[in-house]
């Protein structure tokens, strides 16, 4: 859906929200898809990428804020449609910065040999929770989803150049709650709700808790800023990722974009970057990646990978 198709549906223009976001179109799932079927389409386009079978597969950790169902676990449904079921299987709810929750409680399991193959999706239908006839947030969001497979680490994948995560910090931050949230709940309103957003204070809290967490990786990792060769960061607004690497002397050449086609797809947004930056050859083996993603709550967080 372009800026102009949702023009037609909202008083807005794309000259308005290219502006103040740089998104130009989002996707919008259609009505026999839903936050399990992308998953699932995920999940499978990461196996065939990484060249492994599904069966293969013991351990799922799924970002979403908009799950199937209540309960159970959108990630067993994806469990069961990839025929890998007896393994562990849960959903991680983190909103924006849900894809490395999950990413680090999945790479915890693996290291404690709770698991040796993982699937990490993140996984939102957003256009089911928007409000379209507020034009402040439903411009902002797309649907999507994203995945990565994630192997426990071994004496030939060891070392300091090894592929893997090498440093992880994640934070919350309750107080913040009103900021960016849905207004409703099985347990407050009995209903689905709609997002509703404070847009200028959560850009301000965005720059400065994630300049702050990406400083914290690199201090833990004990990298220097120019080391590392791509960010990838949640795709959130065009301005909070340019105040965000001007904040840490990071090249905006070396910053991942890719709201403008898929506007902010939250929990998915992180993986379906990363995608996008392996797919055109910029990202290649061996290079040291930043992850880094803040959403409702406030949640945030940041890992640094070797690809």
């Amino acid at each position: 859906m372009t800026n102009a198709e949702l023009a037609e549906r909202v008083d807005t223009s794309d000259e308005w929200i290219t502006a103040r976001t740089g998104i130009r179109q989002r996707h919008v799932a259609g009505p026999d898809e839903t936050t399990a079927t992308l998953a699932t389409a995920a999940a499978h386009a990461a196996l065939a990428d990484a060249g492994v079978d599904a069966s293969s597969i013991d351990l799922i950790v799924l970002a979403t804020a908009t799950p199937d169902n209540t309960f159970p676990a959108t990630a067993t449904k994806v469990q069961d449609a990839l025929g890998c079921n007896g393994g562990i299987a849960f959903d991680v709810a983190a909103v924006c910065s849900g894809f490395l929750y999950a990413l680090s409680v999945a790479d915890s399991l693996l290291k404690t040999g709770m698991a040796k193959r993982a699937l990490v999706i993140g996984a939102e239908t957003f256009s089911r929770i928007l409000d379209w006839e507020d034009r402040t947030t439903c411009v902002l969001f797309g649907d999507g989803a994203g995945a990565v497979v994630l192997e426990a680490p071994s004496a030939e994948n060891a070392g300091k150049d090894a592929p893997g995560i090498l440093c992880s910090r994640l934070h919350a931050d309750g107080a913040q709650h009103d900021l960016l949230y849905v207004d409703g709940g099985p347990s407050t309103t009995q209903t689905v709700g709609h997002v509703r957003m404070r847009g200028p204070e959560v850009f301000r809290h965005a720059v400065v808790n994630l300049a702050a967490v990406l400083r914290e990786v690199i201090e833990d990792a004990g990298v220097s800023v120019d080391a590392i060769d791509w960010v990838v960061p949640h795709q959130a607004n065009a301005r909070i990722l340019d105040a965000t690497a001007k904040k840490l002397g990071i090249s905006p050449d070396k910053v991942v974009i890719t709201v403008d086609r898929h506007a902010n797809t939250s929990a998915a947004s992180v993986p379906l970057a990363l995608d996008v930056a392996r797919k055109d050859g910029r990202i290649k083996a061996g290079d040291l990646v930043m992850l880094e993603a803040m959403g409702g709550g406030f949640t945030w967080g940041a890992s640094l990978i070797r690809m």
